[in-house]
């Protein structure tokens, strides 16, 4: 399989060579998927004996309650992790596709933009295996330890973490979503600033939305979230004043 050449801005094509592209880059990113996965997975014993880090001593072994549930367990986590590992060649072909609708300026700011994005989503992983899930994981864990002799499910614990994780690494992702919203004329930085308080609503309502059931997480997913939305207003205050000095040497120019 070949692989695509991007386009060129302005350049040509039909509907069939866009959609053959198409299908292209959906396979790379489907084989750089299945390629993350099987990395993934020939070192999942190391991914879950780092998430097992967060639990109680005690508890370090999940126990499973089903002939198929190790192996399952496995391929889930694999599955997650190799997404991760995917994600900045799955930014890239997206970018590749999209790009000839920009031009050649523009298209500089989109690819630093995908790379921006893959430099957020590790920060948010890193944030929430260390910062996020433990104590997440101690609330929950001695929630009413009187009451009740508490074993860990691996099944349950192992997709609760990984979602936890993932999720909050794409919450990292707000100040690239909303940039480009911004760049694309969608929102401007003026009704962002004035629908502030509705947008601190909204993150909450997203954090609530995360899969998160205890007080503690929510916090912890909650603050990030208005922060960064707080950050990528002013991130596009700057960005927009840039971007309009540049449109405006660049009519000028010509």
């Amino acid at each position: 399989m070949r692989l695509p050449r991007r386009l060129r801005h302005g350049e040509e094509a039909s509907l069939v060579e866009h959609l053959d592209e198409l299908r292209t880059r959906l396979i790379i990113s489907l084989i750089a998927l299945a390629a993350g996965f099987t990395v993934a997975f020939i070192f999942h014993a190391h991914l879950l004996d780092w998430l097992n880090q967060a639990l109680p001593k005690d508890q370090r072994k999940p126990v499973t309650l089903g002939v198929t549930e190790p192996f399952v367990t496995s391929i889930k986590v694999s599955l997650y992790a190799g997404f991760a590992l995917a994600l900045p060649v799955i930014l890239y072909e997206l970018w590749s596709f999209f790009a000839p609708a920009f031009e050649e300026h523009a298209q500089r700011i989109v690819a630093g933009f995908v790379a921006l994005a893959s430099g957020l989503f590790a920060g948010g992983l890193a944030f929430a295996y260390w910062l996020v899930l433990p104590p997440a994981v101690h609330f929950l864990t001695n929630y009413d330890s009187g009451q009740y002799k508490i074993q860990v499910r691996a099944s349950y614990y192992y997709s609760f973490a990984a979602l936890l994780i993932i999720g909050i690494a794409l919450i990292f992702e707000l100040p690239i979503f909303v940039l480009a919203l911004v760049r694309l004329g969608v929102l401007t930085t003026e009704k962002l600033r004035r629908n502030r308080r509705t947008g601190y609503v909204v993150m909450v309502v997203i954090a609530v939305l995360l899969p998160t059931v205890d007080p503690v997480s929510l916090v912890f997913e909650a603050v990030p979230l208005l922060i960064l939305f707080e950050l990528s207003i002013w991130l596009s205050v700057l960005m927009e004043r840039r971007w309009r000095r540049a449109e405006t040497n660049l009519a000028a120019a010509r």
